[in-house]
């Protein structure tokens, strides 16, 4: 195939400084491996951290929150005749109950972003086991609906969820809580809440690898808690909801809110501090990433600015010879563009393997094996076109300034 004038004129140049033209593509190389490795490792690591809070946190928790007394409700007590004012504002106390929960769900299944409920009831609790005493949560639930919000099945190490639909009076506990209390599988443990104790036979255990959770949480069936707490079978004071996209969790529980008038809080509420941290290493990596391609950007333009000044007499003979600025300009853009291009084909390839090396790194701490590390095919595409651009702004600067080169005074002096 036949190359422009140019291109065969950027080649020549290239070749002619081997060892310069390599140095500087391996710069471009190194830059996007490690740009594609950074974002790689980031993402999986991203990726885990949200299966970890979305394994034991639902997308949407809809809840009866405690109110900042307020006028209007001391109008409704006092009446309007007078003008009410309340100084020091306190909590008003509410025994936390959803209203009429089987016709909130009906209602919240409509909703086209559901995709799965589950009502329940919790509370604070003793554990107990002989004189050995814990404090933890209780969770009363249906636990079919909850395995299918949080994959409970894939961390029991002892029993069987499906054991607790069978075992009106049976428990499901964490791993921590079984270790402090010495309870297997068969066990019996007792759960208190203010004078009332009941004891649970032991069903299975789960482990989560979140020590919080692990340590403190149970599930039971729904009428256990409601026994605890000396309610009826209509007391419920969570409705967990998963949806569709859990990104736009936000704004569906901004929606939810508005419709319901229960407190709607979203995933990303809970676990703040947790994105806050995704956040921070998405800065530093990209951080890290930009100064390596900047770096390789100076070698393009070292180097490019090297061949001007020694074939600056040839660049006067094609300007003499017919040669335009514009003719100049792109023969080192070309120039530059190939060893961008270069480089950038064998740091995809360089990226690509250095991520699936350390994909194979084993950890074997909590329930990660391997490094979380991601292949998706935008890090590479990304990559790419960074180095390409870097190779770009590298040689345009070095390549304006071969062609205002004037031929005259050059063949003169």
């Amino acid at each position: 195939m036949k190359l422009g004038i140019n291109t065969e004129i950027a080649l020549t140049y290239i070749v002619g400084r081997r060892k310069q033209t390599m140095v500087a593509a391996l710069g471009v190389t190194f830059g996007i491996s490690m740009f594609i490795f950074m974002n790689s490792l980031i993402t999986g690591t991203n990726n885990w951290s949200e299966e970890v809070m979305l394994s034991t946190t639902p997308h949407i928790r809809l809840y009866n929150d405690n109110q900042l007394s307020t006028n209007g409700m001391l109008d409704r007590y006092a009446g309007t005749a007078t003008v009410n004012l309340i100084s020091n504002p306190q909590m008003v106390y509410s025994d936390n109950k959803i209203a009429n929960p089987d016709a909130l769900l009906k209602q919240l299944q409509s909703h086209s972003e559901v995709t799965a409920i589950s009502k329940q009831v919790s509370t604070e609790i003793l554990y107990s086991n002989g004189n050995v005493q814990e404090n933890g949560n209780a969770f009363g639930v249906n636990i079919l609906e909850q395995d299918k919000m949080f994959g409970i099945t894939a961390t029991m190490i002892a029993g069987d969820v499906k054991s607790l639909v069978n075992n009106p009076n049976g428990i499901i506990i964490g791993s921590g809580l079984a270790d402090k209390l010495n309870l297997a599988k068969g066990d019996y443990i007792n759960l208190t809440y203010s004078k009332v104790t009941k004891s649970l036979e032991v069903v299975g255990i789960f482990k989560t690898t979140v020590k919080a959770v692990d340590d403190t949480k149970s599930y039971t069936n729904t009428a256990v808690v409601q026994q605890l707490l000396q309610k009826d079978r209509s007391y419920i004071t969570d409705i967990y909801i998963n949806i569709k996209d859990y990104y736009n969790a936000p704004e569906v529980a901004q929606s939810l809110q508005s419709q319901t008038g229960y407190t709607a809080e979203s995933w990303q509420s809970t676990n703040e501090q947790s994105l806050a941290g995704k956040k921070i290493r998405d800065i530093i990596a990209n951080s890290m990433v930009i100064t390596i391609l900047i770096v390789a950007g100076f070698g393009i333009y070292n180097i490019l600015n090297m061949v001007i000044y020694e074939k600056i007499k040839e660049i006067a003979i094609l300007k003499a010879t017919g040669f335009q600025g514009k003719d100049v300009v792109s023969i080192f853009l070309r120039q530059a563009l190939i060893i961008g291009c270069i480089g950038s084909v064998a740091g995809m390839l360089m990226g690509a393997l250095i991520s699936y090396g350390v994909s194979k790194m084993y950890l074997g701490l909590g329930n990660v094996d391997y490094l979380p590390v991601t292949f998706l095919t935008k890090h590479y595409v990304q990559g790419g076109a960074f180095g390409i651009v870097t190779a770009f702004f590298a040689g345009y600067i070095p390549a304006v300034k071969a062609s205002k080169v004037d031929p005259v005074l050059i063949i003169r002096g």
